[in-house]
């Protein structure tokens, strides 16, 4: 006997369906043959889905079993058709009876020996697709249904085991409906380690980090240790806009078939502050492997990606980001096929001036022999210095700074609050247009959405003349700009938010 299931897999972000055929003839040598393109996860589901079925009390067919997996000419990757397998097993075999909750339902989630559902990656992504394609119905493990629940339209069931899913088929004893989440419910603020108000001075550091947050700018911080360049850094998610409902999902997706999604969550609440360390790998942070999974730039879309020592990564990984800084997005090309995964991060490099740190500082001398400075600001290369928007150099705090308690600091909240507002015009002003804020913006949105005064366009050719700035310096300024009237709830550009842009682009790196 044949049946058909339905399940999905996942490229990318996005999910394909793919349909589990189950061939059961009346005869033949007992063998249990799964083909498809099947990755060793597939393949091992036979004794999965062999153990869960006798273990769970039905009867495990003792004859030949055939399973497509359709398309047979993509890849299938991990354990999540183990639950559509099983059941088109029980189906082939006559132990349950095809109706409206085999022939319209979507199956996926992995199998235990003893026939119970374990948590499966990428539900989030199936849970759109299934929706997408029509299903009325979906059964997903009970530790998934969260982040599927948050996906309308769509009835969903959670599934602890094989056996209650056999007697929800068999109407013997349905299984509830799951409720819908509603997702602008539970989205929150982005905590962070730091209040702005417990950093001592670095004002001029603290207005460029509003300014990135404001319109996603990216930073490159230089300091010597010590001045509070990783305060800063951790301190800004504190002061970042909250997620909408869309940029939400699209993190959320990213997070699912990583498997980082927190179960009592089920979606990204807040924005991702993500901070790998200088020995990651160009795989781990740009993504790819052998099952192309996004890497630390994916997993920081929408959020912050901090790289700390930035020029002690390795030339080779800092290079590979100058596509997803510029584009907002990674496109993987591989043997086994090509994917693209969404990168739009808010980046924050930081960075010593030299080796010992201390190149320029009027209080401690350089050890450094001049062929290693040169060495060491020489693995940061100018192009990808110049995709970055805001340069500040973070000198050390003065002395006295350290314990005066007369000056009342500015607090994370105070400064969102200016943020969500700048964020809310752009939100407005780029209505319809696919930007979620002014660092987005192509160069031809830029004249079109930050006309300049004559008194502006003077200032720019001046600036442009004097400093030798590069064509996207010189739209990257007019971005920043724009920010910076925005946070002020200005309409029009002014030569002041000009003149203030230009001091974040009047250094290269290690330049005093």
């Amino acid at each position: 006997m044949l049946a058909r299931v339905f399940s999905g897999t996942i490229v990318g972000l996005e999910g394909v369906l793919i349909e589990v055929e189950v061939d059961i003839p009346q005869s033949g040598f007992p063998s249990f043959t799964i083909v498809g393109l099947p990755d060793k996860a597939v393949e091992e589901s036979k004794e999965r889905v062999r153990s869960a079925i006798k273990n769970t009390g039905a009867d495990f067919p003792q004859t030949r079993i055939t399973v497509n997996l359709a398309p047979a000419d993509l890849p299938k990757v991990g354990p999540a058709y183990d639950l559509p397998i099983a059941i088109g097993i029980l189906l082939a075999s006559a132990q349950i009876k095809s109706n409206e909750d085999t022939n319209d339902s979507f199956f996926v989630g992995e199998l235990s020996l003893d026939g119970s559902l374990r948590k499966t990656n990428g539900i989030l992504p199936l849970t759109h697709l299934a929706k997408k394609r029509g299903f009325k119905k979906m059964f997903v493990p009970v530790e998934n249904i969260r982040e599927a629940a948050v996906i309308e339209g769509i009835e969903l069931y959670a599934i602890d085991t094989l056996l209650s899913l056999i007697r929800h088929l068999l109407g013997t004893l349905p299984i509830p409906k799951a409720h819908t989440i509603e997702i602008s419910k539970i989205l929150k603020e982005t905590k962070s380690d730091f209040d702005f108000s417990e950093i001592i001075g670095q004002e001029f550091a603290k207005r460029a980090m509003e300014i990135a947050a404001a319109g996603n700018h990216n930073v490159f911080l230089e300091g010597a240790p010590g001045s509070g360049k990783t305060m800063l850094a951790r301190a800004l998610p504190g002061i970042l806009p909250k997620l909408t409902q869309e940029e939400a999902l699209e993190v959320s997706k990213i997070y699912s078939i990583t498997g980082n999604l927190r179960m009592e969550e089920g979606i990204v609440t807040s924005r991702p502050f993500r901070s790998p360390h200088h020995t990651t790998s160009r795989i781990g942070l740009i993504g790819g492997g052998s099952n192309l999974q996004p890497g630390e730039v994916s997993l920081a879309h929408r959020g912050v990606l901090f790289l700390d020592e930035f020029p002690e990564f390795p030339r080779s990984v800092i290079e590979s980001l100058r596509q997803p800084m510029e584009d907002g997005y990674v496109h993987i090309s591989r043997a086994k096929g090509s994917v693209t995964f969404p990168a739009n991060f808010l980046l924050v490099a930081a960075a010593n001036p030299c080796p010992c740190g201390f190149y320029g500082d009027s209080r401690r001398k350089c050890v450094c022999l001049q062929g290693q400075i040169v060495r060491y600001q020489k693995k940061i290369s100018g192009p990808i210095l110049d995709r970055i928007d805001l340069h500040v150099n973070v000198p050390v705090v003065d002395t006295q700074k350290l314990f005066s308690n007369t000056t009342k600091r500015e607090s994370s909240k105070s400064v969102q609050d200016r943020v969500q507002n700048a964020r809310n015009l752009q939100k407005a002003r780029f209505d319809g247009a696919n930007i979620f804020a002014n660092s987005d913006m192509n160069n031809r949105q830029v004249k079109e959405y930050c006309p300049l005064s004559d008194e502006c366009k003077k200032l720019m050719y001046a600036a442009v003349s004097a400093m030798n700035l590069s064509t996207r310096s010189f739209f990257k300024i007019i971005k920043v700009a724009r920010t910076i009237c925005d946070l002020e709830g200005q309409k029009d550009i002014t030569p002041s938010a000009i003149a203030e842009a230009i001091q974040f682009r009047n250094r290269e790196f290690g330049q005093k």
